[in-house]
């Protein structure tokens, strides 16, 4: 080891001495016990997209993560994801796969490939599955496999297995869970099974078994396999714990390495990795999984922090932890936290936005705080070869990208605020119940401008001859947006409040209230009313309000009973739109909000003409009938203007000015598009 690796080393023992000590797997060493959990990103299927994923993994690699395990990867063609999905299952498929290994194994990481066969949820007219039942959420119904299937299935995960060998892989991860084909066999949900593969669990679990046994028999004994267990399948039919626990222990057996922990199908009708999610709130399983097999185990869902990861291992939950998305928002995370500088680490918030959003509608993932991710060689950020002095007007998301990048390619950077504080519409967003994790981001920004010595001017609002006096060589107008005013009858009565007033003057609210407008505004503004306190930082509440009993006494872990929530306001969500409320949220989060509301009683109405407001309420015409809403607040999220007051003043005077986030198109707050906006300008400007 050189003097570098000892130094490092001796670093990463002093801050987070469980998390960042090395795990010894007998035929082999990681370096760490973090896991860069498996995410596709849809560069699996683009063209040249193997060079950009090469690029992506070693990125994380020279970050310092331990453990990579790649996208899930078909072992033939009728395992595939979608009709063009990756596979390994031919000899020429080896070599852009080497492009991977080859860029990783530059640093001392270790890399998997995850081997994963969709089963029912192949999105194709192709999908096999245990039993020929159609998944909730796939139009395409399987077919049942026959015996020769099984068979031949299982000799291809083999024969992938040693695909992955021959490409340099140091091993796979062989995928059981999330509802994927393993997990069809595994549980009774979806096996009807009558023969040797059906039945109890010693038969349901076979196939997985088999599947251990044959990699294991083709890859030889120094390579990794990790099995990623569904230890909470979260759905009805589901295992009960004694079977989660007889199938870990033959797994053991078979030849497994390492077990993963997998927490919930897709279909399941409970949230497991969104912002809402409490910090580490299945690492309660894992632990209870310790005490029954004898091979490390992985603890995984929404652990997002150094901190957190340090004290699910230190307090003996799980041997390693598995981060995915925060590898997307932060290369460098385990870097940063070896030298002492979590502060410095650009936390993922959970939102799903640029990374799940994208992947399920077949685009490629990114990430919203760290719009570089997946574009590692498209949006770079070389040092400048003409060092500028810029102004950034406006401190919301699209500034504050622009001004971190900028600096971070050595231009001279004043950042203008008219408010007391940096971050814009996220301070809004960081008050709903479930969203703390914007806070994060807030403080990601407000440690780079400290870092790169940008200029930041707080409560100052500027001026087009004020910015043109002090010889700019670009100024860059972020100025945001602000609440649209309908134009409607009585929208000036003493009632009406925008979401400004609520969420950041923090003006009262009755009890009776009638939101209008049902974006993600009206949601974020309901849920901030209804929600009495966050469930955040209470994890046992969390759980039992989603109906997860960690006592395990009914298949799934699915309580029998939900407690019923006590809600002492009465809101109507409103919407002129006759499609379902909310169906414009985030793909993969949408569902989670709009659960919630139900659960707390709020009257969601789509089809909502508006007629007037009045010193009672608000009256409307639905479904052809006119109604009066008494109320006593009328809420507005009708939108968002553009603030370009001071872009047209500068263009006015002849000044070259760029435009960007909410000020260039005042869309539904999409910070998505703000920092990546602001990031694509930074790296040309």
């Amino acid at each position: 080891m050189s003097t570098v690796e000892l130094r490092n080393t001796a670093t990463l023992n002093e801050h987070y001495p469980h998390l960042l000590s090395p795990l010894d797997l007998g035929f082999t060493q990681l370096s760490n016990r973090v896991l860069m959990g498996s995410m596709h990103t849809g560069l699996e299927e683009e063209r040249d997209g193997f060079e950009k994923l090469a690029a992506f993994y070693q990125a994380r690699a020279k970050g310092g993560v331990g453990l990579i395990v790649t996208g899930g990867i078909s072992p033939n063609f009728r395992g595939r994801l979608a009709p063009f999905g990756s596979e390994l299952s031919k000899w020429w498929h080896v070599g852009k796969h080497r492009l991977i290994t080859q860029a990783v194994h530059q640093y001392p990481t270790k890399i998997c490939l995850q081997l994963l066969h969709a089963g029912r949820y192949g999105y194709h007219p192709f999908s096999l599955s245990a039993s020929a039942i159609k998944s909730p959420i796939n139009p395409f119904k399987p077919s049942a496999m026959s015996e020769r299937q099984i068979k031949t299935t299982i000799k291809d995960f083999a024969k992938a297995a040693g695909l992955a060998q021959k490409a340099g892989y140091d091993g796979v991860e062989i995928m059981g869970s999330e509802g994927y084909l393993i997990n069809q066999f595994s549980c009774q949900r979806t096996n009807k099974r009558i023969d040797k593969w059906g039945g109890d669990i010693t038969n349901r679990m076979r196939f997985a078994v088999e599947v251990v046994k044959a990699v294991r028999k083709k890859a030889g004994d120094n390579f990794i396999i990790i099995f990623r267990l569904s230890m909470l399948d979260l759905v009805e039919g589901g295992n009960t714990w004694d079977e989660v626990v007889t199938m870990a222990k033959a797994i053991e057996a078979a030849g497994a390495t390492i077990i993963n922990t997998g927490i919930g199908w897709h279909e399941a009708r409970v949230p497991t990795i969104a912002t809402s999610v409490p910090r580490a709130a299945f690492t309660w399983i894992t632990e209870r999984m310790m005490e029954q097999v004898n091979i490390p185990l992985i603890a995984t869902n929404r652990i997002n922090t150094p901190e957190v990861a340090e004290r699910v291992i230190a307090s003996g939950q799980s041997h390693m932890v598995s981060m995915a998305r925060p590898f997307l928002a932060d290369p460098d995370f385990v870097h940063k936290a070896a030298q002492g500088h979590s502060e410095q680490i650009n936390t993922c918030i959970g939102c799903n936005q640029a990374c799940l959003d994208h992947v399920f509608k077949q685009q490629r993932a990114s990430c919203l705080v760290n719009p570089q991710a997946c574009y590692e060689t498209e949006l770079t950020f070389e040092p400048a070869t003409t060092k500028k002095r810029i102004a950034v007007v406006g401190a919301g998301m699209a500034g504050l990208a622009a001004s971190v990048y900028a600096a971070q390619r050595g231009h001279s950077v004043d950042l203008y605020e008219a408010d007391s504080e940096i971050g814009g519409q996220f301070n809004m967003a960081k008050q709903i119940p479930g969203k703390e994790e914007f806070h994060e981001t807030i403080r990601y920004f407000a440690q780079q401008i400290a870092r790169l010595n940008i200029h930041l001017h707080l409560n100052t609002r500027q001026r087009a001859s004020t910015l043109i006096g002090k010889n700019y060589d670009d100024i860059v107008i972020a100025t945001g947006v602000e609440p649209r005013i309908p134009d409607l009858e009585g929208v000036e009565h003493k009632l009406v409040l925008s979401y400004v007033d609520v969420l950041k003057r923090r003006l009262p609210v009755g009890k009776r209230v009638a939101i209008i407008g049902a974006g993600g505004i009206g949601f974020d503004v309901a849920e901030f009313l209804v929600e009495q306190h966050s469930l955040t930082e209470q994890p046992q509440q969390w759980l039992e309000q989603w109906g997860i009993d960690k006592s395990f006494e009914n298949p799934g872990a699915l309580a029998s009973k939900i407690p019923a929530i006590d809600n002492p306001r009465q809101i109507y969500l409103m919407q002129r739109k006759q499609s379902k409320v909310g169906q414009g949220l985030g793909k993969t989060t949408g569902w989670i909000h709009r659960a919630t509301l139900k659960k707390h009683g709020v009257k969601m109405l789509a089809g909502v003409e508006y007629q007037r407001i009045t010193e009672r309420g608000v009256d409307v015409v639905i479904d052809g009938k006119p109604t009066s809403i008494d109320v006593d607040n009328v809420i507005l999220c009708t939108g968002q203007e553009s603030q370009r007051d001071l872009y047209q003043e500068l263009i006015n005077l002849g000044q070259s000015v760029h435009l960007i986030g909410g000020a260039d198109v005042a869309a539904e707050l999409d910070a998505k598009r703000a920092i990546r906006q602001g990031a694509e300008l930074a790296a040309k400007i």
